[in-house]
């Protein structure tokens, strides 16, 4: 908390001074305050260039966003307390990879990638604060602060910090993110520039769920129970770390000239060198769960993922062709472990490292609404073979009303973890030569002002891998022998009444073939009835009303602290309740004002649900918090 102190400290102070060129600031008040442009002038943008504006409006979907990740969790299901992790009510899969991701991904729903970080434009200082209050002892927070000190370049900085010690035994949580980067255009546009560094660290206490005598005195609502405190854990000695660094740099030089509105050319290099370490911690034991130790006391795993990325192409871009991208790059990396272990029979390394060189391209071209898109990449490698192919198609009727068609192919190494791993416990040791997944999805996904949006998909995976239960109860990686089929529809939709609003989600899901290895529930559905209007003479706009989620019964999947996994499991099905918050949301002027009363319906039938076998639902709480937009 204190870097976040001196974060927040150092925007506010640099803003105050960042005003006009001498350095003074401003000092006209109200006068100033007059003349700030329009809020849509604020640009964000993508690492892929593609540009939103700051929305300072309070909607329902504001309210959907406001919690730990800062985005809709509509398809996630959270653990009691925030900063743990989610357990995923849909599959959640990268269809454009074609290089191995690190491990403990239970780890990864708070870790910003490349693709997370933004860019931005601002024509005055622009700070943005969160806070949101925790279940027990704690707060998040999250300071941001961006300037351009010059129409050519602009700065950002921010960092989020939580820190939370829950409702039940040994399950703290404490994680940060820093983040800070610069975009560049020259006077003549001809070169630009994007550049961020992140350094990342994400804690959590790990006490391995209630026991079985617990679980029975939760399942049973035992009143002497409520303070969940008394509750008995497995073991209170353990937690889990990931920590995270990355230097990002993607830039561009524009060979022909800018006014030349026929033909582009451009240069491209994108860099990445990133670090990844999980450590699992542990200060005795616990040999009845995770199996035999090679140690009794001061376990400590650690993985470690780096990788250096280079990659560089050319853009040629012609108003009748499209454009079209051609790239090549290289990839360094080098994952492991310190030691070689040997066993009778068996050898498992310590090293997964190599040079990996791919090619790949693209085009894109737009003909009044219609448009298309593709995109692919080839691994020249024999170790690591991978590729993907996207491609799609789609139609703009107006700014309001689209339609997109597309396919997914690609074929990749499963991640590391899955091919390497070792651990204390010896059951926690393998060295595995997998098959590459391979992919297959095609979707389509209609946007209406009229008719909401609706979304539809259909993937076919062979060779899945994931982590499941062994013969004797031990988590082990997998990779199912037969197709995984799956079928995903969405849908959403808002009404307007006035005073009144509705707001529907709808998720439907099918494993046609590979039940049992893939398990998600059937239905799942968030519905919002809320009363808005402005008061005291339109100083306070509030929306105000209850939000109904559920999600129908399945074998949902456990969670293994050693791994910092998920792993599939059969043998119990839980779910299936719903859960309703009342909310009470206000803005005024360019501060968001959130405050809920989240899993109301507790208070009426008590709680004795559950994320993950054996970690309990999160139980009622009162939450508040606020997100405010300062322009100086």
């Amino acid at each position: 908390m204190k870097r976040l102190f001196f974060c927040f400290l150092f925007c506010i102070t640099f803003s105050a001074f960042s005003q006009d060129g001498s350095g003074r600031g401003r000092t006209e008040g109200v006068k100033k305050a007059d003349t700030l442009p329009s809020i849509d002038l604020y640009k964000i943008i993508s690492v892929k260039n593609d540009t939103t504006y700051l929305d300072t409006v309070l909607t329902i979907e504001k309210d959907y966003r406001f919690n730990y990740l800062r985005q809709d969790n509509f398809e996630l299901l959270p653990f009691s307390n925030t900063g743990q992790t989610y357990n995923s009510l849909s599959l959640r899969k990268d269809y454009r990879s074609s290089f191995p991701e690190f491990g403990a991904q239970a780890r990864h729903f708070n870790f910003f990638e490349v693709e997370d970080i933004n860019y931005y434009y601002v024509p005055t200082p622009w700070t943005q604060l969160y806070f949101k209050t925790v279940p027990e002892q704690g707060q998040q927070l999250d300071a941001f602060f961006t300037v351009n000190t010059s129409k050519n370049l602009n700065l950002f900085i921010a960092y989020k910090g939580m820190r939370a010690l829950g409702k039940y035994q040994h399950i703290l949580t404490s994680t940060g993110n820093l983040r800070m980067g610069f975009s560049y255009q020259s006077t003549n546009q001809r070169y630009s520039a994007k550049a961020h560094f992140v350094s990342q660290d994400l804690l959590n206490e790990e006490n391995g769920g209630l026991t079985d005598q617990a679980i029975e005195q939760y399942i049973n609502k035992e009143e002497e129970f409520e303070d969940r405190s008394v509750l008995d854990v497995n073991f209170e000695n353990a937690e889990s770390v990931l920590f995270g660094k990355r230097f990002f740099l993607d830039h561009q030089y524009r060979i022909l000239n800018v006014t030349d509105s026929v033909n582009q050319l451009n240069l491209f290099h994108t860099f990445d060198y990133s670090y990844k370490k999980y450590v699992y911690r542990q200060d005795n034991a616990v040999e009845d769960i995770f199996g035999q130790a090679f140690e009794s006391s001061g376990l400590k795993d650690i993985s470690r993922l780096e990788k250096l990325y280079n990659e560089v192409g050319v853009r040629y871009s012609n108003k009748i062709l499209g454009e079209v991208v051609f790239k090549a790059g290289h990839t360094n990396y080098e994952y492991g472990y310190n030691a070689v272990y040997i066993r009778p029979g068996d050898t498992i390394g310590n090293r997964l490292d190599g040079n990996l060189l791919h090619v790949g391209g693209g085009y894109k071209k737009q003909i009044g609404g219609f448009g298309i898109e593709a995109e692919g990449r080839l691994n020249l490698s024999d170790e690591f073979s991978g590729n993907y192919l996207a491609a799609s198609a789609g139609y703009d009727f107006d700014e309001n009303n689209r339609i997109r068609f597309g396919v997914n192919q690609n074929s990749s190494v499963p991640n590391f973890n899955f091919l390497l791993y070792q651990s204390d416990y010896v059951e926690y040791n393998w060295q595995n030569n997998f098959d590459n997944e391979i992919t297959q999805r095609l979707y389509a996904d209609f946007n209406s002002g009229i008719f909401g949006n609706i979304f539809g998909s259909l993937s076919q995976i062979e060779n899945y891998t994931y982590f499941g239960l062994d013969e004797e109860g031990r988590v082990k990686p997998f990779q199912a022998g037969d197709q995984v089929r799956y079928l995903k529809l969405k849908a959403e939709k808002g009404f307007d009444f006035g005073l009144f609003g509705v707001y529907n989600t709808l998720m439907y899901q099918n494993v046609l073939e590979g039940q049992g290895v893939l398990n998600l529930p059937e239905f799942v559905t968030r519905n919002s009835i809320y009363y808005k209007d402005y008061w005291f003479r339109r100083a306070l706009y509030l929306q105000t009303g209850f939000t109904f989620t559920y999600f129908s019964k399945y074998q949902m999947n456990g969670y293994d602290p050693v791994l910092a996994e998920f792993y599939v499991q059969n043998d119990q099905d839980l779910g299936g309740f719903p859960v309703v918050d009342f909310f009470f949301n206000a803005k005024i002027d360019k501060a968001r004002i959130f405050f809920k009363l989240e899993h109301v319906n507790d208070l009426i039938d008590g709680n004795n649900n559950f994320s993950a076998p054996g970690y309990p639902y999160t139980d009622f709480l009162v939450r508040f918090g606020l997100v405010w937009d300062l322009f100086l």
